[in-house]
Protein backbone atom coordinates (compact mmCIF):
# COMPACT_ATOMS: atom_id res chain seq x y z
CA UNK A 1 0.00 0.00 0.00
CA UNK A 2 0.99 3.34 -0.71
CA UNK A 3 -0.26 6.74 -1.34
CA UNK A 4 -0.59 6.56 -5.13
CA UNK A 5 -2.91 3.06 -4.30
CA UNK A 6 -4.85 4.59 -1.80
CA UNK A 7 -5.67 7.96 -3.89
CA UNK A 8 -6.66 4.95 -6.89
CA UNK A 9 -8.75 2.91 -4.15
CA UNK A 10 -10.57 6.23 -2.83
CA UNK A 11 -11.27 7.74 -6.71
CA UNK A 12 -12.64 4.83 -7.39
CA UNK A 13 -14.74 4.19 -4.58
CA UNK A 14 -16.13 7.88 -5.32
CA UNK A 15 -17.04 7.25 -8.77
CA UNK A 16 -19.07 3.95 -8.04
CA UNK A 17 -20.80 6.47 -5.00
CA UNK A 18 -21.35 8.98 -7.46
CA UNK A 19 -23.59 6.60 -10.23
CA UNK A 20 -25.15 5.29 -7.33
CA UNK A 21 -26.48 8.33 -6.12
CA UNK A 22 -27.52 9.35 -9.79
CA UNK A 23 -29.20 6.44 -9.87
CA UNK A 24 -30.89 5.81 -6.75
CA UNK A 25 -31.43 9.93 -5.93
CA UNK A 26 -32.78 10.85 -9.73
CA UNK A 27 -33.87 6.81 -10.13
CA UNK A 28 -32.30 7.55 -13.58
CA UNK A 29 -29.47 5.70 -15.75
CA UNK A 30 -29.92 7.99 -18.42
CA UNK A 31 -26.15 8.26 -20.04
CA UNK A 32 -24.87 5.51 -18.20
CA UNK A 33 -24.09 2.21 -20.54
CA UNK A 34 -25.48 -1.46 -18.97
CA UNK A 35 -22.90 -3.18 -21.40
CA UNK A 36 -19.95 -1.22 -19.43
CA UNK A 37 -21.27 -1.78 -16.33
CA UNK A 38 -22.36 -5.13 -17.09
CA UNK A 39 -18.62 -6.04 -18.14
CA UNK A 40 -17.34 -4.47 -14.66
CA UNK A 41 -19.24 -7.69 -12.92
CA UNK A 42 -17.24 -9.75 -15.13
CA UNK A 43 -14.00 -7.74 -14.45
CA UNK A 44 -14.51 -8.13 -10.19
CA UNK A 45 -15.59 -11.56 -9.88
CA UNK A 46 -12.72 -12.52 -12.47
CA UNK A 47 -10.13 -10.63 -10.73
CA UNK A 48 -10.89 -11.53 -7.06
CA UNK A 49 -11.39 -15.45 -7.23
CA UNK A 50 -8.89 -15.77 -4.56
CA UNK A 51 -11.56 -13.72 -2.15
CA UNK A 52 -12.25 -16.39 -0.03
CA UNK A 53 -8.62 -18.26 -0.52
CA UNK A 54 -6.00 -15.88 0.12
CA UNK A 55 -6.35 -13.20 2.96
CA UNK A 56 -4.33 -9.93 2.46
CA UNK A 57 -5.70 -7.94 4.66
CA UNK A 58 -9.61 -6.23 6.13
CA UNK A 59 -9.34 -3.33 4.08
CA UNK A 60 -8.36 -5.57 0.90
CA UNK A 61 -10.89 -8.03 1.47
CA UNK A 62 -13.91 -5.06 2.25
CA UNK A 63 -12.63 -3.58 -1.38
CA UNK A 64 -13.23 -6.45 -2.93
CA UNK A 65 -16.70 -6.99 -1.46
CA UNK A 66 -17.59 -3.10 -2.03
CA UNK A 67 -16.39 -3.15 -5.53
CA UNK A 68 -18.00 -6.70 -6.27
CA UNK A 69 -21.67 -5.58 -4.69
CA UNK A 70 -21.63 -2.23 -5.81
CA UNK A 71 -21.25 -3.31 -9.97
CA UNK A 72 -23.97 -6.13 -8.87
CA UNK A 73 -26.41 -3.74 -7.28
CA UNK A 74 -25.86 -1.01 -9.79
CA UNK A 75 -26.65 -4.14 -12.79
CA UNK A 76 -29.98 -5.37 -11.12
CA UNK A 77 -30.92 -1.49 -10.87
CA UNK A 78 -30.38 -0.95 -14.66
CA UNK A 79 -31.97 -4.19 -15.64
CA UNK A 80 -34.75 -4.44 -12.92
CA UNK A 81 -35.75 -1.57 -11.14
CA UNK A 82 -39.19 -0.83 -11.98
CA UNK A 83 -38.23 2.87 -12.70
CA UNK A 84 -34.95 3.34 -13.26
CA UNK A 85 -34.90 0.55 -16.03
CA UNK A 86 -37.02 2.56 -18.20
CA UNK A 87 -34.56 5.61 -18.33
CA UNK A 88 -32.17 2.81 -19.70
CA UNK A 89 -31.33 4.25 -23.29
CA UNK A 90 -31.15 0.99 -25.85
CA UNK A 91 -30.92 2.80 -28.91
CA UNK A 92 -27.60 4.34 -27.64
CA UNK A 93 -25.89 1.40 -25.87
CA UNK A 94 -25.57 -0.83 -29.00
CA UNK A 95 -21.67 -1.64 -28.75
CA UNK A 96 -21.08 -4.96 -29.15
CA UNK A 97 -19.55 -6.22 -25.52
CA UNK A 98 -19.52 -9.77 -26.35
CA UNK A 99 -16.50 -9.21 -28.45
CA UNK A 100 -14.51 -7.41 -26.00
CA UNK A 101 -15.19 -10.58 -23.69
CA UNK A 102 -13.64 -12.56 -26.02
CA UNK A 103 -11.18 -11.09 -27.16
CA UNK A 104 -9.79 -10.17 -23.74
CA UNK A 105 -10.01 -14.01 -23.39
CA UNK A 106 -8.37 -15.34 -25.79
CA UNK A 107 -5.50 -12.46 -24.97
CA UNK A 108 -4.80 -13.92 -20.80
CA UNK A 109 -4.89 -17.31 -22.93
CA UNK A 110 -1.70 -16.16 -24.79
CA UNK A 111 -0.33 -13.39 -22.41
CA UNK A 112 0.00 -14.05 -18.84
CA UNK A 113 2.31 -14.48 -15.90
CA UNK A 114 1.73 -18.03 -14.75
CA UNK A 115 -0.32 -20.20 -16.77
CA UNK A 116 -2.46 -21.27 -14.24
CA UNK A 117 -6.39 -21.04 -13.25
CA UNK A 118 -6.10 -17.80 -10.83
CA UNK A 119 -3.79 -15.92 -12.76
CA UNK A 120 -5.14 -16.66 -16.39
CA UNK A 121 -8.49 -15.04 -14.84
CA UNK A 122 -6.54 -12.35 -13.40
CA UNK A 123 -4.74 -11.32 -16.59
CA UNK A 124 -8.35 -11.46 -17.84
CA UNK A 125 -9.89 -9.22 -15.33
CA UNK A 126 -7.19 -7.04 -16.44
CA UNK A 127 -7.04 -6.91 -20.30
CA UNK A 128 -11.18 -6.31 -19.74
CA UNK A 129 -11.27 -3.64 -17.35
CA UNK A 130 -8.55 -1.65 -19.91
CA UNK A 131 -11.20 -1.67 -22.64
CA UNK A 132 -15.16 -1.91 -20.17
CA UNK A 133 -15.07 2.22 -20.70
CA UNK A 134 -15.46 1.98 -24.35
CA UNK A 135 -19.09 1.23 -24.71
CA UNK A 136 -19.75 3.94 -22.25
CA UNK A 137 -17.26 6.37 -24.09
CA UNK A 138 -19.20 5.59 -27.18
CA UNK A 139 -22.62 5.90 -25.80
CA UNK A 140 -21.56 9.37 -24.21
CA UNK A 141 -20.03 10.36 -28.05
CA UNK A 142 -23.38 9.53 -29.45
CA UNK A 143 -25.62 11.26 -27.17
CA UNK A 144 -23.50 14.50 -27.08
CA UNK A 145 -24.71 15.89 -23.98
CA UNK A 146 -23.56 14.49 -21.12
CA UNK A 147 -25.01 15.61 -17.77
CA UNK A 148 -23.13 16.51 -14.69
CA UNK A 149 -23.27 13.16 -12.23
CA UNK A 150 -22.59 10.81 -15.23
CA UNK A 151 -19.21 13.58 -16.58
CA UNK A 152 -18.31 13.41 -12.77
CA UNK A 153 -18.63 9.35 -12.31
CA UNK A 154 -16.62 8.75 -16.14
CA UNK A 155 -14.10 11.58 -14.37
CA UNK A 156 -13.33 9.72 -11.38
CA UNK A 157 -13.18 6.50 -13.24
CA UNK A 158 -10.36 7.49 -15.57
CA UNK A 159 -8.70 9.17 -12.33
CA UNK A 160 -8.24 6.18 -10.50
CA UNK A 161 -6.85 4.54 -13.16
CA UNK A 162 -3.92 7.13 -13.71
CA UNK A 163 -3.21 7.10 -9.70
CA UNK A 164 -2.77 3.52 -10.12
CA UNK A 165 -0.36 4.24 -13.02
CA UNK A 166 1.63 6.30 -10.11
CA UNK A 167 1.30 3.64 -7.85
CA UNK A 168 2.73 1.18 -10.18
CA UNK A 169 5.77 2.97 -11.25
CA UNK A 170 6.27 3.80 -7.08
CA UNK A 171 6.43 0.16 -6.66
CA UNK A 172 8.77 -0.07 -10.00
CA UNK A 173 11.45 1.83 -8.24
CA UNK A 174 10.62 0.62 -4.86
CA UNK A 175 10.07 -2.76 -4.42
CA UNK A 176 13.40 -4.87 -6.22
CA UNK A 177 10.51 -8.34 -7.72
CA UNK A 178 7.21 -6.07 -9.32
CA UNK A 179 6.90 -7.67 -12.16
CA UNK A 180 3.44 -6.32 -13.21
CA UNK A 181 3.86 -5.91 -16.38
CA UNK A 182 0.59 -6.30 -17.89
CA UNK A 183 -1.67 -4.16 -15.29
CA UNK A 184 0.71 -1.59 -16.05
CA UNK A 185 0.58 -1.90 -20.30
CA UNK A 186 -3.23 -2.40 -19.97
CA UNK A 187 -3.42 0.77 -17.85
CA UNK A 188 -1.75 2.49 -19.72
CA UNK A 189 -4.01 1.70 -22.51
CA UNK A 190 -7.08 2.31 -20.18
CA UNK A 191 -6.14 5.89 -19.65
CA UNK A 192 -5.12 6.50 -23.04
CA UNK A 193 -9.29 6.12 -23.89
CA UNK A 194 -9.70 8.59 -21.34
CA UNK A 195 -7.92 11.08 -22.77
CA UNK A 196 -9.79 12.71 -25.47
CA UNK A 197 -12.85 12.52 -22.52
CA UNK A 198 -10.66 14.37 -19.96
CA UNK A 199 -10.10 17.40 -22.75
CA UNK A 200 -13.34 18.18 -23.57
CA UNK A 201 -14.05 17.71 -19.35
CA UNK A 202 -11.18 20.10 -18.61
CA UNK A 203 -12.67 22.52 -21.15
CA UNK A 204 -16.02 22.52 -19.83
CA UNK A 205 -15.02 22.83 -16.28
CA UNK A 206 -12.89 25.83 -17.12
CA UNK A 207 -15.61 27.76 -19.25
CA UNK A 208 -17.69 26.97 -16.48
CA UNK A 209 -20.09 25.18 -18.95
CA UNK A 210 -22.29 21.95 -20.02
CA UNK A 211 -19.90 18.93 -20.72
CA UNK A 212 -20.28 18.69 -24.68
CA UNK A 213 -18.58 15.91 -26.60
CA UNK A 214 -18.15 15.87 -30.34
CA UNK A 215 -20.22 12.94 -32.18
Amino acid sequence: MNIFRFAGDMTHLISIVVLLLKIYATKSCSGISLKTQELYVIVFLARYLDLFTDFISVYNTVMKLVFIGSSLAIVWCMRMHRAVKRTYDKELDTFRHYFLVLGSFVLALLLHEKFTFQEIFWAFSIYLEAVAILPQLVMLQRSGNVDNLTGQYVFFLGAYRAFYILNWIYRFFTEPHFSRWIACLSGLVQTAFYADFFYYYFISWKNNAKLQLPA
